[in-house]
């Protein structure tokens, strides 16, 4: 009787310490494989994140103080686009568009950034303000700067996407010194360029 018992006690001890073993080893291997696809994820997140975003920042040869940023985000049904500037010197709207070159060449005086080109249109269609029907895909109106200088503009446009031929990446956003006035082709008489600004995908980084 007596060995039959520490027989039992020793397979039961065994057969427990076992037990133990291979729920760590499960608990291991899940504990594993929930870290790897957390990274996994974040890694996926963050790429998903930079291919729904673009930026541009705004900078004028002409005057040092003026600054902006210009950021494109992905949504369901077109491109969400947030404008910001400031150190602007003359208030009241100003146009603003998105140009068919990503470049902001100096150039001369009066002259500047004429390497960005004309508005971004790969639909082919006459210039207008955002509010009509049919405009340019670059075209975002006009941005009203407040006397201290600032301003914020955000429109929704279903004619840009981060990806494919409509996408604003590699293009330049154009801040005029004058107001567009929504008919003028091929530009809307906006006036000169105050500040210019390349769009990059992914945040800008």
């Amino acid at each position: 009787m007596t060995r039959t018992r520490e027989h039992l006690r020793r397979v039961s001890t065994m057969t427990a310490a076992a037990s133990l073993l291979v729920l760590g080893a499960a608990v291991a291997a899940v504990a594993g494989g929930a870290s790897g696809r957390t990274a996994d994820e974040k890694a996926a997140a963050g790429q998903a994140a930079k291919a729904q975003t673009a930026t541009a920042k705004l900078e004028s040869a002409d005057d040092p103080k003026l600054s902006g940023s210009v950021t494109f985000t992905q949504l369901a049904d077109g491109v969400r686009v947030v404008v910001n500037v400031a150190g602007v010197d003359k208030p009241g709207p100003h146009g603003i568009h998105l140009h068919e070159n990503g470049k902001c060449e100096p150039d001369a005086a009066g002259k500047r950034y004429t390497s960005a080109g004309g508005h971004f249109n790969p639909g082919a269609a006459q210039h207008a303000c955002r509010e009509s029907t049919t405009h340019h895909a670059g075209d975002f109106g006009n941005i009203e700067i407040k006397p201290d200088g600032t301003g914020h503009l955000e429109v929704v446009t279903s004619l840009l996407s981060l990806g494919g031929p409509s996408s604003p990446v590699g293009k330049a956003v154009v801040l005029h010194a004058g107001t567009d006035d929504c008919t003028s082709q091929p530009a809307g008489n906006s006036g000169a360029r105050l500040a210019c600004g390349v769009v990059e995908g992914g945040g800008g980084h």
